[in-house]
């Protein structure tokens, strides 16, 4: 269950997003306080994986609502009022170690996608972790039907927040642009768009440009190949996250091809700045959309996905139905609303 308060929601974003930690600018009843949290997450801090994203933004999320919070790897017998994990294998050690340590103390785990749809239905290791914690939280509600009644019952929904630039550019005007912001590796598909503009027909005026880094060598060629190749398509490499984020507001749409995920950030965020996704039919994309949005392809499917693009390109009603969808679910990825969940889940009630 996601909790809502009433606070203003540009004042919460910039204290989410650039303000200085703990600084609250007014918004009233916000401290619960003092707790001193330790954040793991499997990646390293300050990148631009999803994973570090997250960790950053929860750090300052418990900041402004007046606690010590600090990010790490891993969990090094520091000692903390509660430990919050990302990732139930990845993070297990970090997780078996304090639960040794303080058998009592609260200790929260978010579940990943991979978590989620892969490592828990195969892996002891998740599964321990998943035992071991009082409090669990998943990125969205799809995620809830993955897990049995035991976990459910200690679990919450929070969906994670995001705050548009404070400048934009406009849509450029001699292409229909289309971002993809995806880290290149198998999981995330991240050349499905290039591929299906490919086949799209001479007329169409759709580009793709990919901000993401590759996370091997054989990727790196394959999106410098499909570069040569395709003249659709432009790969920008790794980009800082508020350069990512302008060039996702300026765009007409966000392709995310993902075969698995957790709840993406870049839905969040393509949300807030009120830009369509096609998206894959996945159980992580339709737990952030709903099921009744209108922009879902098949996983992999490269013609289907080249038809929604040119849909998109040229339908308007279509492109309009995309937008009043995106429009309805903005209040769901409202820094408030992520801040009130989290204030509510700390209470430990």
């Amino acid at each position: 269950m996601v909790y809502a308060v009433s606070a203003d929601s540009l004042r919460v974003s910039k204290l989410l997003h650039t303000g200085p930690p703990g600084y609250l600018g007014g918004i009233p009843d916000l401290r619960i306080g003092i707790v001193k949290a330790i954040i793991i997450t499997p990646e390293k801090p300050g990148t631009t994986s999803g994973n570090s994203i997250t960790a950053d933004r929860w750090a300052k999320i418990l900041q402004t609502l007046g606690h010590a919070a600090s990010i790490a790897t891993e969990w090094t017998e520091e000692d903390c009022d509660v430990l919050i994990a990302l990732h139930a294998r990845r993070s297990h050690a970090s997780v078996e170690r304090f639960r040794q340590a303080y058998p009592k103390r609260p200790l929260v785990l978010a579940l990943t996608g991979t978590d989620l749809y892969r490592d828990l239905r195969v892996n002891s290791e998740g599964r321990h972790s998943l035992s071991l914690a009082s409090h669990v939280v998943v990125l969205q509600g799809a995620a809830l039907e993955e897990l049995d009644d035991v976990v459910r019952s200690k679990t919450c929904v929070i969906y994670q927040s995001a705050a548009p630039p404070v400048r934009r550019a406009e849509p450029k005007e001699d292409c229909f642009e289309v971002c993809v912001l995806s880290h290149l590796r198998e999981v995330k598909d991240p050349l499905r768009a290039a591929f299906a503009s490919r086949t799209l027909p001479d007329e169409s005026r759709v580009c793709i440009t990919h901000a993401g880094r590759a996370l091997a060598p054989e990727w790196e060629q394959a999106a410098k190949a499909e570069e040569r190749a395709n003249p659709r398509y432009r790969w920008i490499g790794e980009q800082p996250h508020a350069l990512a984020l302008q060039l996702l507001a300026r765009c007409r749409l966000l392709v995310l091809s993902s075969l698995m995920e957790g709840g993406a950030n870049a839905i969040g965020e393509a949300v807030v700045c009120g830009v369509p996704v096609l998206c894959s039919d996945i159980r992580g994309n339709a737990g952030m959309l709903d099921a009744d949005y209108p922009g879902y392809f098949r996983a992999r499917d490269t013609g289907q996905l080249a038809q929604m693009l040119r849909r998109a390109e040229t339908d308007p009603d279509f492109l309009a139905r995309l937008h009043k969808h995106i429009h309805e679910l903005q209040t769901r990825f409202a820094p408030e609303q992520e801040v009130a969940s989290w204030r509510r889940l700390l209470t430990f009630s």
